[in-house]
């Protein structure tokens, strides 16, 4: 049976990665577009390649979404029956500090790969994933955001990722093409990058309990998200492109979380106890207890956590708690990672690596 062929952009993020594991298994051929960088970015994809099973069916390639002919070569030359877009620039605030590039990569790197595949008259034969993001709803007043939901962008991100939702929709209406957006809320994991603030507690967290570092500074504590695992939401993106018709879904574990909660729970995990004292920028967490063997940086009423405007976005979204009754009934969607599960997994992770670095 011939081998279907998958060429996954941004393979090297957190989704990629995952979404590479699970492709391999299922017998695809993979094929993983990246950037060019003076450093190795590959270390979320290193396990593969010295996996006998999976290294013969891999292969990167060196690629810009802003680069119309990098990947329309690409394209071109493997044919792939799936193409996952996932490359992005994907961090929120930094998109109001380079909103030309955003748009460049998030929305008109989309139209050129859609494109692509037109002009390449492969419309019949590939099947296309668009990446989009709960960010697209925004400032809105529903309860919980479905396929159906307004959308009202509040970044040049969230903007960016709305013309590439509906350009994917538009190339699907205008001609036949098997194009699906998945609508995925915040999905976490220990390949998360660094920049996002899930990995910044978590890592923080670690390295100050360790003596490495002194203080976490963050934002808005009171955001609420919708938290998930990466590896649950890859396997969605697989599962979209497998139905009999495209359609759009919104993935999403349907609970809501604070940045506050995440940080109390984290604490937990190092068997620390903290007591929050203040208010708005003054509020910070104080150490009432503490595991000492686990935490020998760490000093009774030492404060771990401070709040500083400068992590605060120019528009911030505060409450987003997705709707994914569609995807339960046509997708199967149930997720295997809670929420403490995932901190916990994170958290090992972390812990371990600030131990080898300490």
């Amino acid at each position: 049976m011939k081998k279907k062929i998958a060429l996954i952009t941004g393979i090297t993020g957190q989704d990629g990665s995952y979404l590479a594991e699970i492709l391999l298994k299922k017998n695809y051929v993979v094929h993983g577009m990246k950037r060019r960088s003076s450093y190795f970015n590959t270390s979320r994809l290193d396990h593969i390649y010295i996996d006998p099973h999976y290294k013969t069916n891999f292969f990167l390639h060196y690629g810009d979404l802003v680069d119309a002919n990098s990947s329309a070569n690409l394209i071109s030359k493997i044919k792939p029956d799936e193409i996952y877009n996932l490359a992005a620039q994907s961090h929120v605030a930094t998109s109001f500090q380079l909103p030309e590039y955003t748009s460049q990569v998030n929305a008109i790197g989309t139209l050129k790969l859609l494109e692509s595949i037109r002009t390449l008259n492969l419309t019949s034969k590939t099947k296309f994933y668009q990446a989009s993001s709960s960010e697209l709803f925004g400032d809105i007043k529903e309860k919980k955001q479905s396929e159906l939901t307004p959308f009202n962008p509040q970044s040049p991100y969230a903007v960016s990722k709305l013309f590439a939702y509906w350009i994917t929709k538009n190339y699907r209406d205008s001609y036949g093409m098997f194009a699906c957006n998945g609508i995925l809320f915040n999905h976490e994991s220990p390949r998360r990058g660094e920049t996002f603030v899930t990995k910044k507690i978590t890592m923080s967290l670690c390295r100050i309990a360790l003596g490495i570092e002194n203080c976490l500074y963050l934002g808005n504590i009171y955001s609420l998200r919708d938290w998930g695992h990466a590896r649950d939401y890859a396997e969605m993106q697989w599962k979209i492109l497998q139905q009999k018709k495209p359609e759009d879904f919104v993935i999403a574990t349907e609970k809501q979380y604070s940045v506050k909660f995440f940080v109390e729970e984290c604490c937990k995990y190092l068997g620390i106890k903290i007591n929050w004292i203040g208010k708005g920028l003054n509020e910070k967490a104080i150490v009432v207890s503490f595991n000492e063997k686990q935490c020998p940086g760490l000093k009774k009423n030492m404060t771990i956590v401070r709040i500083d405007k400068k992590y605060f976005r120019p528009l911030d979204v505060v409450n987003l708690i997705g709707n994914a009754k569609k995807a339960r009934a046509k997708l199967g969607w149930k997720p295997k990672y809670n929420i403490k599960q995932l901190i916990n997994e994170m958290m090992q992770f972390d812990y371990k690596n600030a131990l080898k670095n300490k």
